[in-house]
């Protein structure tokens, strides 16, 4: 069986080549595969893979709402054109197409986690345009496509809050850090095994077509969280101070409930993925230490 992970150089992306088997995957990565540049999607309608796996993402938040057509253009314009191509393709590959908590909007009266069926209410450019795009997807490739939510990632790779913290807590440095907006620490290297065991059942139709949330289970804050890598770093957890959303603006809005529901992996036969505090103690040595667990 054959991948290709789109966005191989990213965060997510480099958990995905590091542990798909040798010889199995090509990851070209954004720039070899422009999203934005319909005559470079198209090669994927000839390409020889049967599972693709879509990390490719204009993921800068805040710029998007000064770039909206730029983060239009590969996460809403370039996963359509990557649905099209797919489904022109031969060997009728799937598609795992990984979105954002984002398209998920204000707190619901009832802090219940979002189940996948809810409706989207995006609040930022950049959570309308992965709505988009996830709409997108479905209209081209319905019956070989699953999407796969994903909500405060982190890896060994590129920038991330819990990089910026540990950084933080080696110079054991006071921070502040909101404590008023929920949602669920996800390891990467979690979620590209979690992507890496559905890919094969969707493409043999053990699994749904579906939408799924692919983030650790349970729910923090931020706030917490940050103590949590203080703690586990061995610096003072005290030295993180809690503010508000409120007191701490961005140009874009922060959903602040991103506690998603998990009900669509035991539908596929898969269980909830571990807990976020139990994914964050493995991965810390691993991130800390540059090498795995």
């Amino acid at each position: 069986m054959r991948w290709l992970v789109l966005g191989g150089t990213g965060q997510l992306g480099h958990e995905l080549v590091r542990l798909l088997p040798a010889g199995a995957t090509d990851a070209p990565g954004l720039h070899a595969v422009d999203l934005t540049d319909p005559a470079s999607v198209s090669s994927l309608s000839q390409a020889p893979v049967d599972i693709v796996i879509n990390a490719a993402a204009w993921t800068a938040v805040d710029e998007a709402e000064s770039h909206p057509d730029g983060a239009d253009a590969i996460n809403h314009l370039g996963a359509g054109l990557v649905a099209q191509a797919l489904a022109a393709n031969p060997r009728h590959p799937v598609l795992l197409h990984v979105s954002t908590d984002y398209v998920f909007g204000r707190a619901p009266l009832a802090r219940v986690p979002w189940p996948e069926d809810a409706p989207p209410e995006p609040l930022s450019v950049y959570g309308v345009t992965k709505w988009r795009g996830e709409c997108a997807v479905r209209d081209a490739l319905p019956d070989r496509s699953a999407i796969v939510r994903t909500a405060w990632l982190y890896g060994e790779h590129g920038s991330n809050f819990v990089r910026t913290m540990l950084d933080a807590a080696a110079e054991e440095r006071p921070v502040a850090v909101v404590g008023d907006q929920w949602g669920q620490p996800t390891w990467a290297a979690d979620l590209a095994e979690r992507l890496v065991a559905l890919g094969p059942l969707l493409h043999r139709g053990a699994a749904d077509p579906a939408t799924y949330h692919g983030t650790n289970s349970g729910a923090t804050t931020w706030f917490d969280l940050a103590r949590s890598v203080y703690s586990l770093a061995g610096a003072d957890p005290a030295l993180v101070s809690q503010t508000t959303t409120s007191e701490f603006p961005r140009p874009a809005p922060r959903p602040t409930w991103s506690v998603l529901g998990h009900d669509g992996w035991s539908r596929a036969g898969l269980p909830p993925m571990r807990p976020w505090h139990e994914a964050l103690a493995a991965a810390l040595p691993a991130i800390m230490a540059g090498n795995r667990r």
